[in-house]
């Protein structure tokens, strides 16, 4: 994993610098694991004019490209300070090197085509955990991230970890979208000290007809990656939560899963794994469809 991109959110609050930060720091950790390259990406948005010609008025277009060249700034000095802070020299992308570098991008459009676009690049997207209040504008991005991009995504905890991927948790469920999802995580897993392959039973939604994660313990192994299986019931508890809970107890820093192996819809309408996973996790998930 060589590549690393981190789309930033314009955001006029604290609690939404916390988590860019976060974000950077959790993907500042998976590149030093790779000398990987970070770059971070500013969407700017496109005055909206309607379906039909009309004039615009030039004070709303001030007004607007007002409106994103402060957030942009804010957002470039963000991560221009956060790359000073850490000695993180600034590079073209397609220069090669042997430590982790950066680099800075802007574009104009409509932020999840353009991440669901351009993120098809790079070999990992790392984005920050948004509070559910803005789940109208974070989750289109995140769902363009993982399904447009053909890439696996990390969602990064409100508050970093000391560390990323030593010790895994996988959440098997039996499905397709979990076993491609493995795959990607590959790279990261054969450099983990620890994997444990997690299977929850006894809750709706929680399995598919599929391999049993002894399986998949067994084929990793293979691939010589150090990993063990445990099976659980969800003792009344919702598949994410039961994944959750367990995944926090065992110390990890890491949890892998597939996204959306029901439908979208369906977990739009009653939630859902995926969607539990991703405004309650207090650990990084890497996750792909």
């Amino acid at each position: 994993m060589k590549t690393i991109l981190v789309p930033l959110f314009d955001g006029d609050s604290t609690e939404a610098d916390i988590l860019v930060k976060a974000a950077l720091t959790t993907a500042l950790q998976i590149a030093e694991k790779f000398n990987a390259h970070m770059e971070g990406l500013f969407v700017r948005g496109t005055p909206i004019t309607g379906a039909a010609p009309v004039e615009i008025s030039p004070r709303y277009l001030d007004g607007y490209r007002e409106y994103w060249d402060e957030s942009c700034n804010k957002a470039r000095n963000l991560f221009s300070s956060f790359m000073a802070d850490h000695d993180i020299p600034v590079h073209k992308i397609g220069e090669a090197s042997d430590k982790v570098t950066a680099s800075w991008r802007e574009i104009e459009g409509s932020r999840p085509r353009t991440i669901g676009d351009y993120g098809r690049l790079f070999d990992l997207i790392v984005i920050p955990r948004i509070p559910e209040k803005a789940d109208d504008e974070w989750m289109p991005v995140c769902e363009a991230a993982l399904f447009e991009t053909g890439r696996p995504v990390v969602v990064a905890p409100p508050v970093a970890l000391g560390s990323f991927g030593k010790s895994i948790v996988i959440a098997w469920n039996g499905s397709t979208e979990t076993a491609g999802t493995i795959s990607m995580a590959m790279p990261i897993l054969m450099a983990a000290e620890k994997v444990s392959v997690l299977s929850i039973k006894g809750a709706t939604g929680g399995m598919v007809p599929g391999p049993s994660g002894e399986m998949v313990a067994t084929h990793l192994l293979r691939n010589g990656i150090k990993t063990t299986e445990k099976t659980v019931m969800a003792r009344g508890l919702s598949a994410g939560a039961a994944v959750l809970e367990n995944a926090t107890a065992s110390g990890a820093d890491l949890l892998v899963k597939g996204a959306y192996t029901h439908s979208r819809l369906r977990q739009i309408i009653f939630g859902g794994t995926t969607r539990h996973v991703f405004y309650e996790a207090r650990i990084p998930v890497l996750i792909a469809h």
